[in-house]
């Protein structure tokens, strides 16, 4: 019922900057907990971001705490990722995330429909 669609990904060189965009539809984007995951193939799927439905509360992963920031829109049904300081380890996929259920917003099982992720990749 909800769907989602990941832009912004690309090839930055270390330092720079990206900025995701995660557009949804479907079911009121209001009423969503929005998070941000990414993934390394042969590594777990970690927690990057997230915020709350009404944009008041946040969460951030230690790795990226005071680089990166999520945001969102609900006028235009759209969450970000401000990605500053770009390091190499930062290189993965990286997926949207939405939960049409309460609770806590940095846990995985949460999130009930994902994005099809879209490529970040830092060179050294």
């Amino acid at each position: 019922q909800v769907n989602l669609v990941e832009s912004g990904g690309g090839l930055v060189q270390a330092g720079g900057s990206l900025r995701l965009s995660c557009a949804a539809s479907g079911r009121t984007f209001s009423s969503n907990d929005m998070a941000w995951f990414r993934h390394v193939p042969g590594k777990e799927r970690e927690f990057v971001a997230a915020i709350n439905w009404s944009g008041r509360v946040s969460d951030y992963a230690d790795a990226v705490k005071g680089r990166f920031t999520i945001s969102r829109d609900n006028a235009k049904n759209t969450v970000y990722l401000q990605m500053n300081s770009l390091k190499p380890e930062d290189t993965a996929v990286y997926y949207c995330a939405a939960s049409t259920s309460g609770g806590g917003i940095g846990y995985a099982t949460k999130y009930n429909y994902w994005g099809q992720g879209t490529q970040v990749t830092v060179s050294a």
